[in-house]
């Protein structure tokens, strides 16, 4: 299979890579070239712009495409304007930021209500979800993930917990130890773009592992790191009162209350599930992603996650 990657050197797209080339596609990347990756296998590099520079394209026919890199409506229609008739298929790697809220409590589906809004992230990315099913009606994956995690995670989100857990000593673990949570390892949701590609499935689909609970991760996270952390749980208020920021400060920690954004961890899988979406078990993704933030000298990434200062004055306080 001829597959055009978009992207393909930062995270979800350099794994989309790997899987291509393991599943003996024969993998062309459309970037900016500012990122050099070595990848194993041979792959085609072509240079061009999202925002208007895809000359490179004109003439090619590929039998799928996967966009790791398209946020904006102009930047789907841009590309579909390209490539036309001379693509198979079309997937398209959107967000659950897609949704208009996310209310306390409340498992969601793919139906769920999306955002009216064209402004931001999840704003643009609703829009260019429109254009490109527009564009190439019934020629279309829209895959939705969630939290993204795993090696070379530009955001040190979730990799703050393998870490933290590695480091040892007290450790603050946010809100109620079986609240629900849930993330994707990067590897499994990259082999599954692979995979609806080569089946050519169109539809719309959560990005999602299975959910589990904040005390699994962390446990998981502890297994994988080894050492002698202790657990230290603070419930929400306190954390708030605290000023620890949700989602960042501590990740994967979403006040359960919060009125626009208490469910967003609640995702339903059924219908990636069933379109063959399979998952490793979160022990792996987090020794894995130790492995990988140790080898590239602890990466702290992105994320404004709390410094070791802020975590202790916290933990002082605590009755």
């Amino acid at each position: 299979m001829k597959l055009l990657i978009l992207g393909g050197t930062v995270f979800l797209g350099r794994h989309v890579v790997d899987a291509a080339l393991a599943a003996g596609c024969e993998v062309t990347l459309l970037n900016r070239g500012t990122r050099e990756v070595h990848f194993a296998g041979s792959i085609e590099k072509l240079r061009g712009d999202r925002d208007g520079d895809l000359g490179a394209l004109q003439g090619r026919r590929f039998d799928a495409v996967v966009d790791c890199s398209g946020y904006t409506p102009a930047q789907l229609q841009c590309t579909a304007d390209v490539l036309g008739d001379q693509v198979g298929h079309y997937v398209f790697v959107s967000t659950i930021s897609v949704y208009a809220r996310f209310p306390p409590g409340c498992a969601y589906d793919e139906s769920a209500p999306v955002t009216p809004s064209l402004e931001g992230y999840g704003g643009g990315k609703a829009r260019a979800e429109e254009v490109i099913q527009a564009a190439l009606p019934g020629r279309v994956t829209v895959l939705r993930p969630g939290l993204i995690v795993g090696p070379h995670d530009p955001t040190g989100r979730f990799t703050y917990w393998p870490l933290r857990l590695a480091r040892g000593g007290r450790v603050l673990a946010p809100g109620r130890p079986y609240r629900p949570v849930q993330f994707i390892d990067v590897r499994d949701l990259a082999a599954w773009c692979v995979q609806l590609a080569q089946q050519r499935t169109p539809g719309v689909f959560h990005g999602v592992g299975p959910t589990g609970t904040m005390a699994g991760v962390l446990e998981a996270c502890q297994q994988a790191a080894g050492g002698d952390a202790q657990l230290v749980w603070c419930d929400d208020a306190a954390l708030l009162r605290a000023h620890v920021a949700p989602w960042t400060g501590l990740p994967l920690w979403i006040p359960e209350a919060d009125a626009d954004f208490g469910g967003m961890l609640l995702a339903s899988d059924q219908r990636a599930v069933l379109a063959g979406l399979t998952t490793r078990p979160w022990v792996a993704t987090a020794r894995d992603t130790l492995t990988w933030a140790l080898a590239a000298g602890s990466p702290a990434g992105s994320a404004a996650t709390l410094t070791p200062e802020a975590e202790a004055e916290i933990l002082a306080a605590l009755p």
